[in-house]
């Protein structure tokens, strides 16, 4: 199967909304404000979108192969590398204490194929096998001293956040987690400035295999309500990344639902991240959005 590279319009990405405008409205996402007043330009971010229709079998196993080969094509074209063995030497160094924090979920986590793969292209890089942690709720007290960051976890809806996402699956990070539930866990961007992760993370990887579209309560799972998408999201930034992931998960709630069910006025804190702590890119106009590889089903 041939890989194909392609830049989405404004237009591609909203085009199951109602028009520009009317999907903005129901995004819930806005532009940093004084943006418009100043005249400055706006950042803007890259995300990955590489998918293979051989990472998840028909019985729902996860094909090991085939999710390297994804994530090896995900960063070498978020980077603009030939190759992912460059990339990865551009992304890490061989004296960084690299933390890969994932997502410990039993129902849904980091695929265990995944973080092998982000080991081994970590150490082949030049870091050393023992320079290499990982850990989920223990982060606080294993990965505080790591000095480079990858960030990884799947896509799913959340009880009290909308979505789960890259933004939150640093919540482990703080000392009270629960200082973050207020207001729908409306400043979980407000972790990104802690001073154990602040300016360290390297990659994200939203991990969109077989993604949780809908749920209906607190830890709430049901398989009637994934679906083997065999995707990865990769990109340098979070906000942008999770974006990405609530246009999807919107998606595939309004195919299955046959009614729109959104998630971003809810997920408000995917908007708070780049508006009140400059994170990152939460407006779709300003990610670029590349997709590699499988095409069928893609949604968005």
């Amino acid at each position: 199967m041939k890989s194909k590279v392609r830049t989405i319009t404004r237009r591609d990405f909203l085009r199951a909304g109602a028009g520009a405008a009317a999907a903005a409205a129901v995004s819930g996402l806005a532009r940093p404000a004084g943006a418009q007043e100043t005249g400055e330009a706006l950042p803007r971010a890259k995300v990955v979108l590489v998918r293979d229709r051989e990472a998840v079998r028909s019985d729902g196993a996860l094909n090991a192969e085939a999710i390297q080969r994804m994530a090896d094509q995900g960063v070498a074209a978020l980077l603009d590398e030939a190759d992912a063995a460059t990339a990865w030497r551009r992304l890490v160094r061989p004296d960084d204490l690299v933390g890969i924090k994932n997502n410990a979920w039993a129902n849904l986590p980091t695929p265990e194929p995944l973080v092998a793969g982000l080991r081994q292209r970590i150490t082949q890089a030049g870091v050393p096998a023992e320079a290499v942690r990982v850990d989920d709720r223990g982060a606080r007290q294993t990965l505080a001293h790591c000095t480079a960051l990858i960030n990884s976890r799947p896509l799913r809806t959340h009880h009290w956040a909308a979505i789960g996402g890259c933004l939150k699956n640093y919540v482990p990070f703080t000392p009270r987690p629960s200082d973050y539930h207020p207001d729908i866990c409306a400043d979980l961007g407000k972790i990104w400035s802690l001073p154990i992760v602040k300016g360290k993370t390297r990659l994200n990887i939203l991990v969109v295999l077989t993604p949780l579209f809908h749920g209906r309560g607190p830890h709430h799972f049901d398989r009637r309500y994934v679906w083997p998408y065999g995707g990865l999201l990769i990109s340098q930034d979070p906000v942008a990344a999770d974006a990405v992931g609530i246009k999807l998960l919107e998606a595939k709630r309004r195919l299955h639902f046959g009614e729109e069910r959104p998630l971003a006025p809810l997920a408000k804190h995917v908007r708070y991240a780049e508006t009140r702590h400059h994170v990152g890119v939460s407006d779709p106009e300003r990610i670029e959005l590349v997709k590699i590889g499988w095409q069928e089903g893609i949604l968005i």
